[in-house]
């Protein structure tokens, strides 16, 4: 049996910790911060959303996303909402909507009546939609609560807050540290990502619903106690102060637009999260000095963790060559 040390207890991290310990491992795992899921994993929409993020994505996002939702409900029973995504658009934006269809398939052509049936809220806004019946979505934060529950179950140990690792020989270190990760990994990047907690019992929605636009997109997830996420941004900085008037003058304007009802509603939280990100945006299982790091996670962490932690888990298993008795 070998002994590994994971640093982050994002997503990626507790992603690869878990599958690690399936496989009979022993697995300590390490953050600076004093409960687990913080950073750009806490700020996350949670979309298992393989075949719409594939319009804007390589073929590979899609092909490693498929299994997402299974993963998640094998990790987490009962984390994993299968509702789908609708994809909508004002009708000076059908264009749009038309485009997005020939980038994905997995969908299909909702007309006003079919719209209502599936979303009320939205009975008579959009005259057309698009359909994507096989995705899915989760809360982040209750999804990672559930996963460190069941690493602990399985006999993970964590150690939280700014204390040092403990001094142990481990097999082999990974890297989950996400933007942490930048000044060390050749080719990442820093992806600002802002978002938004409104709330209100005005709108009932039972799936994320994307908002097409060309300059500011949107997606609103719902979640519990009337409250909806609602986010889009991506920027190319690793600039992570509080959210911007400009994004949250965009991102207000863009919900008021999917209903108006939106405008009412109270602004419970606003948070910002730094993606690491490649060029392609596409995340890698790269080989460290210490072992190996899971990077570049872009936009894709809830969809893709499951498969670089997969892919990590089974590096070590097929006998990647590692120097014995690593110290922290």
């Amino acid at each position: 049996m070998s002994l590994f040390l994971v640093k982050g207890a994002g997503v990626a991290g507790l992603s690869v910790a878990y599958e690690l310990l399936r496989r009979g491992e022993d697995v300590d795992i390490v953050d600076y911060q004093d409960t687990i899921g913080q950073g750009a994993s806490f700020f996350a929409g949670g979309m298992l959303a393989p075949y719409c993020e594939r319009e804007a994505a390589e073929d590979i996002v899609l092909t490693l996303g498929l299994d997402a939702a299974d993963w998640w409900d094998r990790a987490v029973p009962g984390a994993v909402v299968r509702n789908g995504t609708l994809v909508v658009a004002q009708p000076r934006d059908l264009a749009d909507l038309t485009r997005f269809a020939s980038r994905t398939n997995g969908h299909a052509w909702l007309g006003r009546n079919e719209i209502a049936d599936l979303e009320p809220s939205l009975s008579g806004r959009f005259d057309k939609a698009l359909f994507f019946e096989n995705e899915a979505h989760l809360d982040p934060r209750r999804a990672l609560t559930g996963l460190a529950k069941a690493i602990r179950n399985l006999g993970g140990l964590f150690h939280l807050g700014w204390g040092p690792p403990p001094k142990k020989n481990y097999t082999a270190v990974l890297d989950c540290t996400g933007p942490a990760a930048i000044p060390h990994i050749p080719g990442l990047r820093g992806v600002r990502g802002e978002m938004l907690y409104l709330e209100t019992g005005e709108v009932s929605l039972s799936r994320p619903v994307r908002m097409l636009h060309p300059r500011h997109p949107i997606y609103v997830v719902p979640r519990d106690d009337n409250r909806f996420m609602v986010g889009a941004t991506m920027i190319e900085t690793d600039d992570d102060g509080p959210i911007s008037a400009r994004s949250l003058m965009e991102l207000l304007n863009a919900a008021y637009a999917l209903h108006p009802a939106f405008g009412e509603a109270r602004v419970v939280e606003t948070g910002v999260g730094i993606r690491p990100a490649f060029d392609d945006n596409v995340p890698r299982v790269v080989e460290t000095g210490e072992g190996l790091a899971i990077a570049g996670m872009h936009r894709h962490g809830f969809l893709l963790a499951p498969a670089m932690a997969k892919k990590a888990a089974g590096r070590f298993s097929n006998g990647f060559a590692l120097q014995e008795g690593m110290t922290a």
